[in-house]
C-alpha cells in the first residue's frame, strides 16, 4: 500500500514523457517543418538520456513490427535535426555579440566553377581573387552531378576557395536544403566532419563507425551494412585546417568500417576508396591546402569564385534594410578599386556593411572609410565600443584593459601567421596571455574579434584572415614603435613627427622596390601598399597620360621604368581594357608592346594592326602564346612588317599544346 500512489503518480509522468516524446517521433515522421525540427533540437539537459533510450526502444519496437522502413526514416530524422541545428545559423562574430543569422534569410547565391586539377597556388589569396576568372558555372546542388560529355561517375568533389569567399556556408546550405527536402533526397545519410574537429582525436583510435557515434549519437542504431546498403555523403570541411598528417603513402590500407584505427588512416583511406568505396566525399579547402589530397583521389574539382558584381550589390540589400544606405554603401564601395575586390568575399561584405551601416548621410566623405587599413580600424573600432558597452556597466573592462587586449590579439593573429594557422586552440590563447572566458576583462572585445566554437573542445578563428593580418601588422608596427620611438623622434626634432618620417621612408622603399623590375605578382603588391598608404602620385602621372583620350597618348612620353609599371598596374586593374587591349591607343611601337605584354597576356583580344611591329614583338608574342596563364583568345597582328622570322617564332607559339588562341588575324 505504501508503494501504491508512488507508483501510480510514476505511472502518470512516465506515460506522459512517453507520449510526448512519441508525438515527436511522429511529427518527424509526417513533416519536415522547420518548426518541429527546431523543438526537436531544443532538448533540455536532463531529458537527452531519456530521449536516446526511447528512441532506441522505439526503433527496435518498429523493426520488430517489420516496420523498417519507418525506422530507417526516423533514424534518418534525427540525424536531419541534429545537422539542422549545426547549419542553419550563421554565427560571424561581426555584426553584434551573440547575434547569428539564418542561412536562409541573409545567402546570397555564390559562383562556383568547375576547374581542371586542384594544383596548389602560393601567390597572396587577395592577389587569387583579383586573378578570378569565369569558368564553366555550376549550381552547388549539382556538384556531384557529370558535366555534359563526362561518363565518370563522381564521388569525390574537391572544393577549393580563398579564406572567407563562402566555402563553410555553402556547405551549410546544402546540408540544409537536404535536410528540409528540397535537394539531394537520393542520399540517405548525410556527415558533416569539419577538420578542425576531427583535430581533438590526434592520438584516437577509432573505428569509422566509432567516429560517426562521435559526431552524431544518432547512429548508435545503425549497423555496419546500413552503410553499404544506403547512398553516404561524408562532407570534410577545412583541409587547410587539418592537423593530421594525410599520409597517402604510408600508412595502412583499411577496409573494414568497424576495425580502429588512427582517426588519419580512417581519413585517407576513405579518401583513397579502401573505405566505403560506394560513399560520396565533399572536401572543402583553401587553394594552397588542395595539394595534400592526390590528384587521382579527386574525380572533380570546383571553385567558389564569391560574389560576382551584381551577386555583391544584392547581399548589400538583403543585409541592410534602409535601401538609401545600402545604394550609398555599394557606390562608395565601386569607388575604391581594393574594397571592391574584396567584397568578392561575403565575410569583408559583412564587415563592411557592419562599418558603414554606421555611416549616414551627415558624415563627410573625408571620414568614410577607402582603404583596407581604415575599414579594418573602423572595425576594430566599433568592435571596441560594442564590447565596452556591453561590459562597462558590469565592472568587467577597463580602458586600459582593451588597449591591452588588441595587442594581445596583436600578438595572437602574429605568432599564429608566422606558424601559418588560421585556427588556434586554448592553449595558444594562455600562450598569448588570453582568456576569454566569460567575466574575464577580455571576453567581450575576444568575441568581437574571434569566432569561438566549442566541440569536443575549444577551437579559435579569427573572423576572417585579413582580420588576422591586420592585427597581426598592428602588432609589428607597434612593436616597431615602440622599439623605435626615440630613435625616430631625435632624427625628426617632434614629438608628433615621427610617423611622418617612418612613412616617408616606407613610401621611398616602396617605390624604389618597384623601379627594380621585380615579378608582376610583386609589383602589384607593392602597389597595394602604396593605396594603403594613401600614396597616389605614380599613378596619378599616369593617369595624366591616359587622361587625354588621344590615340598615341604615350608618344615621345619617355617614361621612367617605374611609371611603365604603374600603367600596367593601372591597366590590369580596368576589367575594360582586359576585354580588349589596343596598343594604338598608347605607341604604335615595339617598345610599348613589350613593356605592356603583361596586359596583353591578361586580355582576351589584342589589337595591335598597323602598330610597327616588327620580329622582335613576335618572340614576346609567341612565350605568351604559349603561357599556361594566357586570357588571350583573339589577336590582330596585321599590316605589319614581322618577316618570315617573326612569323616563324609566332608559328611555334601557336603549336605549343598551351596555347587557347582562338583567332588570329
Amino acid at each position: 500500500l505504501l508503494l501504491l500512489v508512488p507508483f501510480q503518480e510514476l505511472r502518470q509522468k512516465v506515460h506522459f514523457l512517453v507520449n510526448k516524446e512519441l508525438n515527436i517521433f511522429e511529427n518527424l515522421l509526417t513533416q519536415d517543418s522547420p518548426e518541429s525540427l527546431e523543438e526537436e533540437v531544443k532538448v533540455e539537459e536532463d531529458q537527452s538520456a531519456v530521449r536516446k533510450q526511447l528512441l532506441k526502444v522505439t526503433l527496435q519496437v518498429l523493426r520488430d513490427m517489420n516496420q523498417t522502413d519507418l525506422a530507417n526514416t526516423l533514424q534518418i530524422s534525427k540525424i536531419k535535426s541534429t545537422l539542422r541545428g549545426k547549419v542553419e545559423k550563421i554565427n560571424d562574430g561581426i555584426s553584434g555579440h551573440g547575434n547569428s543569422t539564418l542561412v536562409n534569410e541573409i545567402y546570397t547565391e555564390l559562383s562556383i566553377t568547375v576547374g581542371r586539377s586542384g594544383e596548389v597556388n602560393n601567390e597572396h589569396e587577395i592577389r587569387q581573387i583579383e586573378a578570378l576568372t569565369r569558368k564553366t558555372q555550376i549550381n552547388c546542388n549539382n556538384i556531384f552531378s557529370p558535366l555534359l560529355g563526362q561518363d565518370k561517375s563522381i564521388r569525390t568533389v574537391l572544393t577549393k576557395g580563398v579564406a572567407g569567399i563562402g566555402k563553410t556556408v555553402s556547405v551549410q546550405k546544402f546540408i540544409l536544403e537536404w535536410c528540409e527536402g528540397e535537394a539531394n533526397q537520393d542520399v540517405l545519410f548525410m556527415f558533416l566532419l569539419p577538420f578542425r574537429e576531427l583535430n581533438f582525436m590526434m592520438k584516437e583510435e577509432l573505428s569509422l563507425v566509432g567516429l560517426l557515434r562521435r559526431f552524431f549519437k544518432e547512429t548508435s542504431e545503425l549497423k555496419p551494412q546500413d552503410f553499404y546498403q544506403h547512398k553516404v555523403l561524408f562532407i570534410f570541411d577545412g583541409l587547410d585546417e587539418c592537423r593530421h598528417p594525410l599520409d597517402f603513402k604510408n600508412n595502412k590500407s583499411l577496409s573494414d568500417i568497424t576495425q580502429p584505427a588512427p582517426v588519419d588512416v580512417l581519413l585517407t583511406n576513405l579518401i583513397k576508396g579502401n573505405l566505403l568505396p560506394s560513399a560520396l566525399l565533399w572536401i572543402t579547402s583553401r587553394p594552397a591546402a588542395c595539394g595534400q589530397i592526390p590528384a587521382e583521389c579527386v574525380d572533380q574539382v570546383t571553385e567558389i569564385q564569391g560574389f560576382s558584381d551584381h551577386q555583391k550589390e544584392e547581399y548589400f540589400r538583403k543585409r541592410i534594410s534602409n535601401q538609401t544606405l545600402a545604394t550609398r554603401t555599394i557606390t562608395h564601395m565601386k569607388s575604391s578599386r581594393s574594397l571592391y575586390i574584396m567584397c568578392r568575399m561575403p565575410v569583408f561584405c559583412c564587415i563592411s556593411a557592419t562599418v558603414l551601416e554606421r555611416f549616414d548621410e551627415r558624415v563627410e566623405s573625408e571620414e568614410i572609410p577607402k582603404t583596407l587599413t581604415q575599414m579594418f580600424i573602423q572595425f576594430l573600432i566599433l568592435q571596441t565600443k560594442q564590447s565596452s558597452h556591453m561590459y562597462f556597466g558590469r565592472g568587467f573592462i577597463e580602458a586600459q584593459d582593451i588597449e591591452e587586449c588588441v595587442l594581445k590579439l596583436g600578438k595572437l593573429a602574429f605568432q599564429q601567421m608566422q606558424k601559418g594557422n588560421l585556427i588556434f586552440y586554448e592553449e595558444d590563447l594562455r600562450e598569448c596571455g588570453i582568456d576569454i572566458r566569460e567575466g574575464s576583462a577580455y571576453s567581450g572585445l575576444c568575441k568581437q574579434i574571434l569566432k569561438v566554437e566549442f566541440g569536443p573542445g575549444m577551437v579559435c578563428s579569427f573572423v576572417h584572415l585579413s582580420v588576422q593580418e591586420f592585427l597581426a601588422a598592428l602588432f609589428a608596427y607597434l612593436s616597431f614603435v615602440s622599439d623605435n620611438i626615440n630613435e625616430l623622434q631625435e632624427q625628426d626634432g617632434s614629438e608628433n613627427g615621427h610617423l611622418d618620417l617612418f612613412l616617408q621612408e616606407i613610401v621611398e622603399y616602396i617605390k624604389e622596390k618597384i623601379r627594380e623590375n621585380l615579378s608582376l605578382q610583386k609589383t602589384a603588391s607593392l602597389f597595394h601598399c602604396l593605396d594603403e598608404l594613401n600614396e597616389h602620385s605614380l599613378l596619378e602621372e599616369v593617369q595624366m597620360y591616359l587622361s587625354s583620350g588621344n590615340s598615341h597618348c604615350l608618344s615621345n612620353s619617355n617614361l621612367s621604368s617605374d611609371q611603365w609599371t604603374a600603367l600596367v598596374f593601372v591597366l590590369l586593374s580596368s576589367e575594360d581594357e582586359l576585354d580588349l587591349f589596343d596598343l594604338s591607343r598608347y605607341d604604335a611601337s615595339d617598345e610599348c608592346l613589350l613593356k605592356l605584354l603583361p596586359v596583353v597576356k591578361a586580355s582576351k583580344k589584342a589589337e595591335l594592326c598597323d602598330c610597327n611591329l616588327s620580329e622582335i614583338s613576335c618572340s614576346a608574342l609567341a612565350s605568351v602564346l604559349s603561357s599556361k596563364s594566357s586570357s588571350l583568345r583573339e589577336l590582330d597582328l596585321s599590316d605589319n612588317n614581322l618577316q618570315d622570322s617573326g612569323v616563324k617564332l609566332l608559328c611555334a607559339g601557336l603549336a605549343n599544346p598551351q596555347c587557347k588562341l582562338e583567332r588570329l588575324r
